[in-house]
């Protein structure tokens, strides 16, 4: 399958590595507003052509999908013009800044008919596979609470230093990840409650976020979240930790790639690293060694037909979960979020005061 790729900032190198480790797909062009980083990414991986027009390249090229990795303010308007060409498009996270344009970009491809899916891989990560292996397993019983955290004072912005300027940034960046975690391992929420603070003073967003999840199925997931950018004893960066209680057991991705069970029989434990990459860079490798069964899972959805685990629609579940801890932290009130069917979901405006 022949694709193009929209933006060749810090991710896309990775995005386009992690495509040539399977098979059966080819980038063969690339844009960029600044060509001159076009071109160079273009040298580095061997594609063919470059354009600085975006409009140039669906015209001219003769492309099977389209994958976006430019900025979440861009999504919309090239979201847009894939539905316009009728051609099946994939979109980095977060789909849009703001609930109202997600949902736009969703019911814009849905009556094209045009493929609509999003590059979220947090969920692909080794350990956190098998983690969910293990849930299902159900050896711990019904899950009644988890606690999911990525805290770390890796300097974060330096490498993608457009993050201090955001007026949102944790929940949409870190947030994005975990609730999305959160809804794969238990299912969909029906509340939210969020605090935020901005410890870093040279930063326009927030760096910090608390995050409490009602459960559907009655469970309470705590989301703890940030770039505080202060030491800490066990900084494992980007490792998510995990830890689930059952009713007849508890559930743990530990450090270091750790998972154990714990039942009345004892515990066992394994560790699970990820697989690694030449090209990945080891400050992220646990992040990039996701991103290759994130895209042979879209490939598969795009080359034999059927649905990704993260197409629009499932992902708009998440981007609602995002912007409902946004108006929760602003209202200081728990925010209820409807149960209805696909994407007729919403956040309630109803909100009722969190104990």
């Amino acid at each position: 399958m022949r694709f193009a790729i929209f933006g060749t900032g810090f991710w896309s190198q990775y995005q386009l590595a992690a495509w040539g480790e399977l098979e059966g797909v080819e980038c063969v062009a690339l844009y960029n507003r600044t060509r001159a980083r076009a071109e160079a990414l273009a040298a580095r991986f061997g594609v063919p052509r470059v354009h600085d027009d975006p409009e140039e390249l669906l015209a001219t090229e003769h492309l099977d999908f389209l994958d976006i990795i430019t900025d979440p303010d861009t999504h919309e308007r090239f979201v847009h013009l894939a539905a316009t060409h009728k051609l099946p498009v994939i979109c980095q996270k977060p789909m849009a800044p703001s609930l109202e344009r997600a949902e736009r970009m969703v019911r814009e491809c849905r009556e094209a008919d045009v493929p609509f899916f999003v590059h979220e891989n947090w969920r692909w990560q080794t350990p956190i596979r098998e983690l969910k292996r293990v849930l299902d397993e159900a050896a711990i019983g019904t899950p009644f609470r988890a606690r999911i955290t990525m805290v770390s004072g890796f300097p974060v912005f330096q490498n993608q230093p457009f993050l201090a300027a955001l007026e949102q940034f944790i929940l949409t960046d870190m947030g994005s990840h975990l609730l999305d975690v959160a809804r794969f391992l238990f299912g969909e929420a029906r509340s939210v409650y969020c605090r935020t603070q901005r410890v870093h003073v040279d930063i326009r967003g927030e760096d910090v976020a608390t995050v409490v999840l009602g459960m559907e199925s009655g469970a309470t997931v705590l989301c703890e979240m940030g770039y505080p950018g202060t030491p800490l004893e066990r900084d494992r960066f980007p490792e998510t930790y995990v830890f689930v209680e059952g009713d007849r057991g508890s559930l743990e991705l530990a450090p270091d790639y750790w998972v154990r069970v714990s039942t009345s029989q004892g515990t066992w434990s394994r560790r699970h690293p990820p697989p690694r990459y030449p090209w990945a860079d080891p400050a992220y490798d646990l992040v990039h060694a996701s991103i290759v069964p994130c895209n042979a899972d879209l490939l598969r959805a795009l080359s034999e037909g059927g649905r990704p685990e993260t197409d629009c629609e499932d992902n708009l579940s998440t981007v609602r979960l995002v912007h409902g801890a946004y108006e929760s932290a602003a209202s200081g009130q728990a925010v209820v979020v409807e149960s209805a069917t696909g994407t007729e979901a919403a956040v309630s405006p109803r909100s009722v005061r969190c104990c």
